[in-house]
């Protein structure tokens, strides 16, 4: 990515972050909280392969919860796809909290990706368990990618607290899609792993994730898009 263009995104992260400070809130009974956050990476990866052509993306959100579990937010990114999609906007909602005592937890929700300049939007709906260290989630969609075909993603998470308040993160995920979504000759699975570190500081959070695939994610998606790499993060929470 030419200079430049660095240079804005780091300008728009930081006016956003300015102006996001203001948005987050709790009702004095604590039934209610907003949050907002905003993030800039050096790419954007989603299941193994790249949203940005491997350039940087800058991405915000804004949630809404309540104590019951209920949940309510939006996320964007801007993305590049060698179309006209300019960014990528999503609205989600759900339901999730621990299981007692347990140890349990669990959330249920569906989320909407829009494409700002293009017209392939989509739903996906996912469950999600966690314990201890450990956790799985389901997602579905009919309608994978505005196919109008299935498309499932598995998901297997292992997160864990290192010394110096370090965060160790890893988990592998399997998108299992129909047939006919990637084109005939091509495979109708991928496989992709991650494993990172993270920490927050300054008031900061700074996160180093290293990203790869499996050969039939680049023959679905291109080499170029799913070649193994490092991803720094640094976002700030508010």
């Amino acid at each position: 990515m030419k200079l430049n263009k660095l240079s804005a995104l780091l300008a728009a992260s930081t006016l956003l972050a300015a102006s996001s400070a203001a948005m987050a809130w709790e009702s004095e009974d604590g039934a209610h909280s907003t949050s907002a956050s905003v993030a800039l990476g050096t790419d954007y990866m989603w299941r193994g392969y790249s949203q940005t052509t491997n350039d940087p993306a800058i991405s915000g959100s804004f949630d809404y919860a309540h104590s019951s579990g209920f949940y309510i937010g939006t996320w964007a990114s801007n993305v590049e796809f060698g179309d006209n999609a300019s960014s990528e906007i999503d609205l989600y909602a759900g339901f999730g909290g621990d299981i007692g005592e347990s140890g349990f937890s669990y959330d249920v929700g569906a989320l909407r990706y829009y494409y700002a300049g293009e017209n392939y939007d989509w739903n996906e709906y996912h469950v999600s368990a966690g314990y201890s260290f450990f956790s799985a989630s389901i997602n579905y969609s009919n309608n994978v990618y505005d196919s109008s075909e299935k498309g499932i993603y598995y998901t297997l998470g292992f997160d864990y607290d290192l010394p110096m308040d370090i965060a160790l993160s890893a988990g592998v995920g399997y998108y299992d899609y129909d047939k006919k979504v990637n084109g005939a000759g091509n495979p109708d699975s991928a496989t992709d792993y991650h494993i990172g570190v993270s920490k927050e500081l300054a008031g900061f959070g700074w996160d180093l994730t290293y990203i790869d695939s499996d050969s039939d994610a680049e023959k679905i998606y291109s080499d170029s898009l799913t070649d193994s790499r490092l991803v720094f993060t640094i976002s700030k929470s508010m």
